[in-house]
């Protein structure tokens, strides 16, 4: 990496600092909330045995992902908003935030997509349901969706943390995010902005004809 830059400035959210106490504390309760929900959600459907279908496992399987996924950049938004000193971040680390933060986002769409499948399946093969959506198969379809997310992702920031950073550093957002990185390069971004927009459009698109498809035939079974 010819990378001069070693820590790049999140400038975060303008404003006074009564601002940033008022968006510190909202931040806070928010993301307390959001964690609280979703451990609640997980640790429902893990103690209840009549929850233990497919339907819930995956739904246990995007709680345990939303916990992270805010997990990811929420506590270092909190950190900058109390103090400037927090807004800085190693580049290491920036590619780190980044990784994890598309890794999860990735992982998201996927399972969403066999959430949707799912649905359908007990919908409109309501007889096939069991038979089709096994214990092995759920298992195997949460597994590649994460498997999917976590290695997709690894071809985004391979080719971003590749790009030379030798000019500014201070990043107009609140955390490390393709586009405000990408702002910052200062070399040849074109393999890189190849690589997003094919890997996002690999991501985005299965998983997107694959609710859409499933919601279609629900609705007209049930119409």
């Amino acid at each position: 990496n010819c990378s001069e830059v070693t820590e790049f400035t999140l400038v975060g959210f303008p404003g006074s600092l009564g601002f940033h106490v008022c968006l510190l504390v909202l931040f806070t309760l928010a993301y307390t909330l959001t964690v609280a929900e979703n451990v609640v959600i997980i640790t429902v459907i893990r103690v209840s045995p009549p929850l233990h279908k497919p339907m819930y496992v995956f739904l246990g399987n995007l709680s345990f992902l939303e916990v992270w996924y805010v997990s990811v950049t929420v506590p270092k938004m909190l950190l900058g908003l109390a103090a400037p000193q927090f807004r800085h971040i190693s580049f290491a680390g920036c590619m780190a935030q980044l990784y994890f933060f598309l890794a999860l986002a990735c992982t998201e769409c996927s399972l969403l997509g066999v959430m949707a499948y799912d649905r359908y399946v007990a919908i409109c093969r309501p007889l096939r349901y069991p038979a089709v959506m096994s214990p092995s198969l759920c298992g195997l379809l949460a597994a590649s969706s994460w498997l999917s997310g976590f290695t997709v992702s690894l071809g985004k920031v391979f080719f971003i943390s590749r790009l030379g950073y030798c000019g500014p550093n201070v990043m107009n957002h609140f955390f490390c995010d393709v586009s405000p990185l990408l702002n910052l390069a200062c070399s040849d971004m074109s393999a890189a902005e190849l690589v997003d927009f094919l890997l996002a459009l690999l991501v985005l698109l299965g998983p997107l004809l694959l609710t859409v498809f499933s919601y279609a035939a629900i609705l007209s079974t049930v119409l």
